[in-house]
């Protein structure tokens, strides 16, 4: 028979849970954590706290308060690509992908998730790991973006390499710029067609390709 405090203590213990699940809810936690204290402020205590878990059981699944926070950075990145590459995969028409791809960064920075600060606004960016995995989602976005511009306008790679690079900035930079509060007057929907409309002025400048140009009819009249 279990005493009155072996009991006590099989009540405390953290609830047995697959791997997987737990490492979902020691991410979570440490999220909210790094969030609104900073990656300096925050303390491995405080993450084990907030996941209502020892600390024994959290460096089981991360061996150092950098490997959390690069496991965070990871999600948050690869949310980032993801949500970018839906939108310019959801149309074919080129207005409506800049509209998409602009509203994408816009709804990633307003999530209530907070994810959007380990990209934009990670105060460990003197860390090398953290550089690497902050340069490759910036190339996978502009990568993305390139190969769009390139099919569709025929200039040259790196041309088309600097527009994207050009417009993920413009998107980003008023993004983050908005969710400041600085804008408050401005509601996301009229900030996301602002930006997009500033920048479908610039990118739809440049001459589709032959091969997206619409075909005249025959019947059509010429001049």
């Amino acid at each position: 028979m279990a005493t009155k405090l072996e009991k006590e203590a099989m009540r405390s213990r953290p609830t047995r849970l697959p791997r997987d699940q737990r490492r979902v809810q020691l991410l979570d936690a440490a999220s909210d954590v790094f969030t609104s204290r900073g990656y300096h402020a925050a303390a491995m205590d405080d993450i084990a706290d907030a996941a209502g878990v020892s600390k024994p059981v959290l460096y089981q699944h991360f061996p150092s308060k950098l490997d959390l926070y690069l496991a965070l950075l990871d999600q948050s990145c690869d949310r980032l690509v993801d949500v970018v590459q839906e939108a310019l995969a959801s149309t074919d028409e080129n207005a409506d992908r800049v509209i998409a791809t602009v509203a994408a960064f816009y709804e990633f920075v307003s999530s209530t998730s907070g994810e959007f600060r380990f990209v934009f606004e990670s105060d460990l960016t003197g860390d090398g790991a953290v550089q690497r995995r902050l340069s490759r989602v910036n190339d996978e976005i502009s990568d993305a973006i390139a190969a769009v511009i390139a099919e569709d306008t025929s200039l040259p790679p790196q041309q088309a390499k600097l527009l994207a690079v050009s417009l993920v900035g413009i998107a980003q930079v008023s993004a983050r710029y908005w969710i400041s509060g600085e804008t408050s007057a401005v509601t996301l929907d009229e900030a996301k067609d602002l930006v997009s409309n500033l920048a479908w002025r610039g990118i739809s400048a440049f001459p589709l390709s032959e091969h997206d140009k619409v075909p005249r009819t025959s019947g059509t009249a010429e001049g």
